[in-house]
């Protein structure tokens, strides 16, 4: 492994090894906290444009399994560990992560000392980085001005797919705003068949294929951006149930009138606690995102705050009963993480079928 550097827009600058994919990159640099899921990670599309660092010391013991992948490809702008595992041990496992992220074109690093990266980052906010062979040369200008931009655009599906399920009952139009795999096999395992629509379907297009309910995914980037998306939810809301996930959340908190704001380091990881308002029951849930529907901004005639972070308070669900639709910021699909939420999918299944 040859030398390489971390360069953060603050000016810290952290050496290290290079592993992966030869050359450089830029990116928006992102913590995430989990101590398993790496495959989910790397593959997750939420994670555009984003040089991604586990918190989690030792990162590759089980290997790259593709049946657990969310999505065909990585989109991550770059890679940081502590350490890498070089020998993979699982039964499963069909090759290691520096083979996946040399075929996936995505530099890394190793050997830095990703705790004290992730207290900048903590105390200062996310911020720009760009891994790099020499510090002396890297474009101060380019990295202070980097932003992630056209990234629903960049990572949905440019077609309609349909995934049919073998008891299926119920047809479910999944807007695909880049959609985690695991969105379609919950649905699946429900008795859905999931017709995978690009993030920019028109709203006449999806309701003619005579669905039962609307499925909204995550997806990357500032939600705000996506204004021909929501333009399209405006037409959606209230002609059938409809439940939002992550960014989906965010997009149909903004065609209700809401508002979002990005966050100082977001939420990334497997064991963000969650309080549903209703009861006051803590969920321990996994999560990725940058950005939150301020709670404040939803009007209370057309949509109510249901669930917020333990830790900052911040958003995390909203209930449109009028609408017959609920979004959750969190993800009841998590794999691999908790599975407390998971009944959520199940409530999409009631509502379809006339239940709330």
């Amino acid at each position: 492994m040859k030398k390489m550097y971390l360069v953060l827009s603050d000016g810290h600058i952290f050496e290290g090894n290079g592993f992966g994919a030869d050359g450089e990159t830029l990116g928006e640099l992102v913590f995430t906290t989990g101590m398993v899921g790496y495959i989910e990670t790397l593959t997750d599309p939420s994670y555009y444009g984003q040089i991604v660092m586990h918190t989690f010391p030792l990162i590759g013991n089980y290997g790259m399994i593709s049946a657990d992948m969310e999505s065909k490809k990585s989109v991550v702008k770059g890679y940081v560990v502590r350490e890498w595992c070089e020998m993979p041990s699982n039964f499963r496992a069909e090759t290691d992560i520096d083979a996946f992220l040399k075929k996936n074109g995505i530099v890394a690093l190793c050997g830095v000392d990703t705790r004290e990266i992730t207290k900048i980052i903590r105390e200062e906010g996310v911020m720009n980085a760009c891994i790099t062979s020499d510090p002396s040369k890297v474009d101060k200008k380019a990295l202070a001005d980097y932003i992630v931009k056209d990234a629903v655009k960049s990572v949905s599906s440019g077609e309609r797919k349909t995934y049919k399920s073998d008891n299926g009952k119920y047809n479910v139009a999944l807007l695909d705003y880049g959609a985690k795999m695991n969105i379609i096999r919950e649905l699946r395992n429900r008795g859905c068949t999931v017709h995978v629509l690009p993030y920019n379907t028109k709203a006449e297009d999806v309701l003619s294929l005579g669905v039962d309910g609307i499925m909204l995914s995550n997806g990357p980037g500032d939600p705000a951006e996506n204004v021909e998306a929501i333009a399209e939810l405006k037409k959606l809301l209230g002609k059938k149930p409809i439940f939002g996930i992550c960014l989906g959340h965010q997009l149909l908190a903004l065609a209700a009138g809401g508002k979002t704001e990005k966050l100082k380091y977001g939420h990334r990881g497997a064991n963000q606690p969650v309080k549903r308002l209703s009861d006051g029951r803590v969920f321990i849930t996994s999560q990725n995102h940058g950005y939150a529907v301020i709670g404040s901004s939803i009007d209370e005639k057309i949509g109510k705050v249901s669930f917020v972070n333990a830790n900052d308070e911040t958003c995390e669900g909203v209930e449109y009963p009028d609408y017959n639709a609920y979004t959750v910021q969190f993800h009841p699909e998590a794999c691999s993480g908790p599975v407390d939420t998971k009944f959520l999918f199940d409530r999409f299944i009631n509502m379809m079928g006339g239940h709330a």
